[in-house]
């Protein structure tokens, strides 16, 4: 059984939308590219590697394919080649010429396909971006793991990690640090069912 494996940037008010740059997703007006760049340290850039230096293959949304495959191919060997040698299985609503090596399309139904991913042999599978893919995998219930930076920004209106009809569910925490720009860097599982309580007096 493969795990999968979120990634996400987010920032304080739950936005995920286009953190690497003006223009990589414009949806909705939005007018805030880039608002991840300008945090970026050596610890930041230490766990990026540790992330990127575990064997995995990529499940990505059809956008987030498009700017990856515009990008890794002519990247500097040393930063590209895991993405590049990874295979990238990605999902589309329609028939897209993948020319990005090791690219395959999530034939039929996404939540039914990726569900057969996981049940095969290989490393894990890493999303990255994706928001739209990421609500189906999440209302699905097949992500394992959620790799979440916090960045200390709120930008107001923009796609969300978890957007409106997410099921309520529990995480449990299994791993943190914090950047030297105030970015968390946190580790989540799912932990089934929300257990609730109540503070009143008896």
């Amino acid at each position: 059984m493969r795990r999968l494996i979120v990634n996400t940037f987010l920032t304080l008010d739950g936005v995920m939308q286009a953190p690497g740059g003006p223009g990589e997703d414009d949806d909705g007006g939005f007018r805030h590219g880039g608002w991840s760049v300008n945090y970026w340290d050596e610890l930041m850039g230490q766990t990026m590697g540790e992330t990127m230096g575990t064997p995995f293959d990529l499940v990505l949304g059809r956008r987030t394919y498009d700017i990856f495959a515009a990008h890794w191919p002519s990247a500097p060997e040393e930063d590209a080649k895991p993405l590049n040698d990874a295979t990238k299985y990605v999902a589309s609503r329609g028939r897209p010429a993948l020319r990005w090596r090791n690219s395959t399309l999530i034939d039929g139904d996404v939540a039914e396909g990726v569900g057969a991913l996981k049940r095969t042999d290989g490393p894990e599978l890493q999303v990255h971006g994706s928001a739209d893919l990421l609500q189906t995998l999440i209302r699905h219930g097949l992500v394992d793991e959620f790799r979440i930076w916090t960045f200390p920004v709120v930008v107001g209106a923009g796609k969300r990690l978890f957007g409106d009809g997410t099921a309520p569910a529990a995480l449990r925490l299994v791993g943190s640090s914090v950047s030297s720009t105030g970015v968390l860097m946190c580790t989540y599982q799912p932990a089934g069912e929300i257990e609730t309580g109540s503070f009143a007096l008896d």
